[in-house]
């Protein structure tokens, strides 16, 4: 799996996509973009290269147990055998047609390259994706009635998780679109709560995360940005020692994890955003805090155009 998300990475790459990393979890592995493919053909390429080197392994793996015969252990071919099949099956099952797997993906490339149109090509295959999810959800639970308690578990939480993936990838390319193009400035808000430097932890909690409900403030001094103060640093100390410790102490220095220009992109803000885990970034214009952009609010004006049908 790690190997069949590298190739992605690395196709991606090369068309000049970055990848964030690579992450493995309960049903296989995903390399992380931050943003859509530039063009279908791109998407096509990055897309095929995953399965393509699963059935290079597993041809690989079948190869050397058929040359090594008898000269090798039971045992050892066994198990040569069962990663030739694996990997086989793996490239197997992320070339059905059902976004967001990899076949999911070279449908939709094909179907973006004949349309001119990724927001209609991604609708278009997420709903098979989801269509596969339900099936795959129906299948389980018959198998399971059916006797294979293991197996019918198995195969609804697949299709569980194809149908929320599917639907998630389509709802994330929305997002990207809504935002596209739309500055930072639109969103900010102008007049951004702020603190001092020299008040104690305590004060902070009880005088500002309580009252305004922000994990987040930027630590102002003399009208001069200094930093920001999150929850998250307050949390290294124990209640107890929050009276002994003054924002100043803690406060992270201003960078291109906490800060972002007016003039930005709005979707550079989400990737900042999705990149240091953070919901709120501080809007500085030549040093000078101007506002805070908030995720709450980007998606408030996402969920609006939604509303409006203008988003689909």
């Amino acid at each position: 799996i790690i190997v069949h998300e590298l190739a992605h990475s690395l196709v991606a790459r090369r068309f000049g996509m970055p990848i964030k990393g690579i992450t493995l979890f309960i049903f296989g592995g995903v390399a992380e973009m931050n943003e859509e493919p530039p063009s279908a053909k791109s998407e096509f390429f990055m897309a095929v290269a995953g399965p393509l080197t699963s059935i290079l392994i597993g041809m690989v793996f079948y190869a050397f147990g058929m040359l090594a015969g008898a000269s090798i252990p039971e045992a050892v071919a066994a198990v040569i055998r069962y990663l030739a099949l694996i990997n086989l099956i793996l490239a197997g099952f992320n070339l059905l047609p059902a976004f967001p797997l990899d076949g999911g993906r070279v449908f939709r490339s094909i179907l973006w390259a004949w349309k001119k149109d990724l927001k209609w090509a991604t609708r278009f295959s997420s709903r098979i994706g989801s269509g596969f999810g339900v099936l795959l959800i129906v299948l389980g639970g018959l198998s399971f009635f059916g006797g294979n308690i293991v197996g019918g578990i198995w195969w609804v939480l697949i299709g569980f998780f194809m149908l929320s993936a599917s639907r998630m990838s389509y709802q994330q390319l929305l997002l990207r679109k809504a935002l596209e193009g739309e500055p930072v400035q639109r969103f900010m808000r102008e007049d951004p709560v702020t603190v001092p430097p020299d008040i104690t932890l305590q004060e902070l909690i009880e005088n500002y995360v309580y009252k305004y409900h922000y994990k987040m403030f930027p630590v102002v001094e003399n009208d001069k940005l200094v930093g920001c103060i999150s929850t998250a640093e307050v949390k290294e100390y124990s209640k107890d020692e929050w009276q002994n410790h003054q924002v100043g102490e803690l406060a992270a220095n201003c960078s291109d994890d906490n800060t972002i220009d007016p003039q930005e992109d709005a979707l550079n803000a989400l990737s900042t955003m999705r990149r240091t885990d953070k919901s709120r970034l501080m809007v500085v214009e030549k040093s000078e805090l101007v506002g805070v952009i908030t995720l709450k609010d980007m998606l408030k004006f996402f969920s609006l155009k939604l509303e409006l049908n203008d988003g689909k």
